[in-house]
């Protein structure tokens, strides 16, 4: 599967949680219930997964955590917040 059918199907699945569950809950809430309905949609899914840092040609082991990846192409990062500010652009580029 390309990026832009995943793409479809993880806004599919975004929108089916967000209309079940409304606003205010904690990322964690959603992360579980998004993961389930992807998977319920056919899709290879990871959750919580540690990214290491590649320096001087090693790999070490790192804080980042990639929220869910979806068919080893696609990276979701959940927020549950009220509004989006330039570092949470930061955490994602990242």
């Amino acid at each position: 599967m390309k990026e832009n059918e995943i793409s479809f199907y993880i806004r599919k699945s975004i929108f089916s949680v967000y209309n079940e569950l409304g606003p205010g809950l904690l990322e964690k809430v959603y992360e579980k219930v998004l993961a389930f309905e992807l998977e319920n949609n056919g899709l290879s899914v990871k959750t919580q997964v540690p990214i290491p840092i590649k320096f001087k040609g090693i790999f070490i082991d790192s804080s980042f955590i990639a929220d869910i990846i979806v068919e080893d192409k696609v990276i979701i990062e959940i927020k549950s917040i009220p509004e989006i500010i330039n570092v949470h652009h930061k955490q994602l580029l990242t």
